[in-house]
């Protein structure tokens, strides 16, 4: 009897049905067990209600070796397509772990670079969804040159793009390095991501881990600096990256989306009191950024990792800025190796994406001790210089209290290019702490003093008096202007409304060449 169209559709929907189920029922029950969602079930809770659109749902590998011939491969192990959040266009890829681990061949791989071939074709997001085990080892350099093409299509997007990767499972090997070459990565609590398992590791060089402590978010938060969000769950992780994607454009040629916004700032006088005079008393800046921005809105990146410096996302006046400040609360906010790796690439995001930066300084140096210039202080602290003085977007800086030496000019001073630069009433301007340069510029004097003690506090009071207040760098035109604190979200938000047209040339060229 001859097929009817009914019959032909009815077959469709089976078939569709079939491949939606990935690995089975068994597989589906046993990532649930997990406290884990299925790839499908993670894109129904990212995207706005019927607004997918998958691709290469009937996608097949065409492995013929280790007994590949004819297995079926749901998908190809992977879901991907387009779709939006919170009405705005994105495109996705969510890997299957119910298929073969989520393992990734050719076939995998080329339907993942279609969709971030696609975010670029329409200067959209790319959210990838990462749970897998790595290379489908079966596929050998297939599976390989996969992984190549899929990196290669990160290098593009970077810069162009914003690239989110989700962490919801086990990655391991190449598995782990497109993640890598993406802007953030946020990992759930049972997740683990490493290069070499365990296993290996033990085999190797006979060291003793567990995976949780060698790829674990808690690692990789605090040691690494690979993860910049840890989520409770999937659900929680999504809720970030939809979060997170509210602050960025969809694209570099396109400003961050503005929020509605009062028109009328008032002052706040609980910013005259949070800092403390004594330049080494401790205190949390977030209490200052958090009174500064929007309905106290602040998405802190990376939070444990480097603490001495924080950064992250808010809004003035409905516009979404990125945060840098230092953190007298963590080694005095001072400024090491890690603390310049973690603004500067934080700072060139920005810059990538048109996002105003807001610095807020109160830095004594940088770290000194012979692990940070063995380690490359000049090399990472240079990063700083460079990122600042590279990016073209409008760049405000509001000195709280100490600002001395290289450090001032690496928190984005007045000759790195920082378009306005404000400082609090406490702000300490200098080339070091006046205890510091007494010490080195009247040596002899004090020593020779009736009483050196008190001749020593003379001068250290002259020279604070004379060069370390606000006053003296605003006469040498490095401040802008000397505010009160209660009226810093009124002048920053001033700035950055005539900021909002700045443009800013620079030589022809490649690119730049930071030190790496």
């Amino acid at each position: 009897m001859a097929q009817t169209i009914e019959d032909k559709i009815q077959e469709l929907n089976d078939k569709k049905n079939e491949i939606a189920l990935g690995g089975g029922r068994d597989k589906i029950d046993q990532q649930h067990s997990l406290g884990s969602l299925t790839a499908r079930e993670r894109l129904s809770y990212m995207l706005d209600q019927d607004s997918f659109l998958e691709s290469g749902m009937f996608a097949r590998h065409r492995c013929t070796y280790f007994g590949m011939e004819g297995k079926s491969m749901p998908s190809e192990g992977v879901v991907t397509g387009s779709g939006s959040i919170d009405g705005r266009l994105v495109h996705v890829a969510s890997q299957d772990f119910t298929v073969a681990g989520g393992a990734a061949g050719e076939i995998h791989c080329d339907k993942i670079v279609q969709m971030m071939e696609a975010s670029l074709k329409t200067g959209s997001p790319f959210v990838m969804i990462n749970d897998s085990g790595g290379a489908r080892i079966q596929e050998g350099n297939h599976s390989l040159g996969g992984y190549g093409r899929v990196f290669y299509q990160n290098v593009k997007l970077s810069g162009v793009v914003p690239q989110i990767s989700l962490i919801c499972g086990p990655c391991a090997g190449g598995a782990v390095y497109s993640p890598a070459l993406t802007d953030f990565i946020i990992q759930t609590k049972s997740a683990r991501m490493f290069i070499t398992g365990p296993t290996v590791i033990k085999q190797v060089t006979g060291e003793v881990v567990t995976a949780e402590e060698l790829g674990g978010p808690h690692a990789h938060m605090t040691m690494s600096g690979v993860v910049h969000f840890i989520a409770e769950d999937d659900k929680d992780a999504i809720d970030i990256a939809s979060r997170l994607l509210t602050f960025l454009p969809s694209n570099n040629l396109e400003d961050p989306p503005k929020f509605d916004a009062d028109d009328v700032i008032l002052p706040n006088k609980a910013l005259n009191n949070i800092v403390p005079l004594d330049s080494k008393q401790r205190y949390d800046v977030r209490d200052v950024v958090l009174n500064i921005v929007d309905d106290g809105d602040f998405m802190e990146v990376q939070s444990g990792y480097a603490a001495n410096i924080v950064i992250g996302f808010a809004r003035l006046q409905g516009r979404p800025v990125g945060v840098v400040a230092n953190q007298p609360n963590a080694m005095a906010g001072v400024l090491d190796i890690n603390a310049s790796d973690k603004a500067a690439r934080f700072i060139r995001f920005c810059n990538a994406f048109n996002i105003p930066l807001i610095t807020f300084v109160d830095v004594p140096g940088f770290l000194p001790g012979v692990q940070q210039e063995h380690g490359g202080i000049i090399r990472h602290g240079a990063k700083m210089l460079f990122a600042y003085s590279s990016a073209t977007v409008p760049k405000l800086t509001v000195v709280l209290r100490k600002s001395y030496g290289g450090a001032n000019l690496a928190m984005c001073a007045k000759d790195l290019g920082a378009d306005r630069v404000l400082a609090w009433p406490s702000a300490e301007i200098a080339v070091m702490g006046a205890e510091g340069a007494v010490d080195v510029i009247f040596r002899k004097e004090i020593k020779a003093a009736a009483d050196p003690k008190v001749r020593r506090q003379e001068l250290i009071d002259e020279y604070r008096d004379n060069f370390a207040t606000p006053f003296a760098a605003a006469a040498c035109n490095q401040v802008d202007d000397v505010i009160e604190p209660a009226n810093t979200r009124r002048e920053l938000a001033m700035a950055l409304d005539i900021l909002n047209r700045k443009r800013e040339l620079r030589p022809p060229k490649k690119h730049g060449l930071i030190p790496m």
